[in-house]
C-alpha cells in the first residue's frame, strides 16, 4: 500500500492553499470566497487552476495569478498553471456565504443573491443594505466606485457613505 497522496487528497491540498490567497483589493476575502476559482485539476504533474475574473478588465488579474501560483507552489506543487477562463462567467452569486460576511465586516455591502445571469439594471444596482446599520434606506451616489466592481451609496439612516459590491 502506497503512502503517496491520492489525486483527491492532492486537490484538497490545492484548495486549502487557494483559501489562503487574498483578493488584492479586498484582503479579508480569499479567491475561494470570491468564487473566482471554478475548477482545479491535474494535467499530468501540473496543477491547473482555472480562474474566472469578476470583470474582463480586472486590474488585479496578474497579481492574483502570481499569488495563486505562489501559494500552490508553497503547498508542495512544483508545476502550477493558472488559466484565466471566461466560461463559466463569474457572477456575484459565486461569492460564498462566508465571503458575503467578510465583505460586510470589511464595510462593503454584499450584492444581492440570485443576480447571476440576469440583466444588470439601475434598479438592481441601486438596491443596497447599509453594511453598518442594515438599513435599506440608502441612495446610490455613483454607480462607479474605486474599482469597476463597486458602487458608492449613502445610508440615510446612519448617514454613512459605503461601497457596494455590484450585483452581476
Amino acid at each position: 500500500m502506497s503512502d503517496a497522496p491520492t489525486t483527491n487528497e492532492r486537490l484538497e491540498s490545492v484548495w486549502r492553499a487557494l483559501a489562503t490567497v487574498s483578493d488584492p483589493e479586498i484582503p479579508p476575502l480569499s479567491v475561494v470566497d470570491l468564487g473566482v476559482i471554478p475548477d482545479v485539476f491535474m494535467d499530468g504533474r501540473t496543477v491547473v487552476v482555472q480562474m474566472t475574473p469578476t470583470f474582463a478588465g480586472c486590474p488585479a488579474l496578474d497579481v492574483m495569478r502570481k499569488n495563486i501560483a505562489e501559494a500552490v507552489g508553497l503547498a508542495g506543487f512544483d508545476e502550477v498553471r493558472v488559466d484565466v477562463v471566461y466560461d463559466p462567467p463569474w457572477t456575484s452569486d459565486r461569492i460564498s456565504e462566508a465571503g458575503r460576511g467578510k465583505l460586510k465586516a470589511f464595510g462593503l455591502a454584499p450584492p444581492g443573491k440570485n443576480c447571476g445571469g440576469g440583466r444588470v439594471t439601475m434598479e438592481s444596482l441601486s438596491q443596497a443594505a447599509c453594511p453598518f446599520c442594515d438599513s435599506r434606506d440608502t441612495t446610490m451616489e455613483s454607480m462607479f466606485g474605486p474599482t469597476l466592481c463597486r458602487a458608492i451609496h449613502y445610508c440615510n439612516a446612519c448617514r454613512q457613505s459605503f461601497e457596494q459590491f455590484k450585483p452581476v
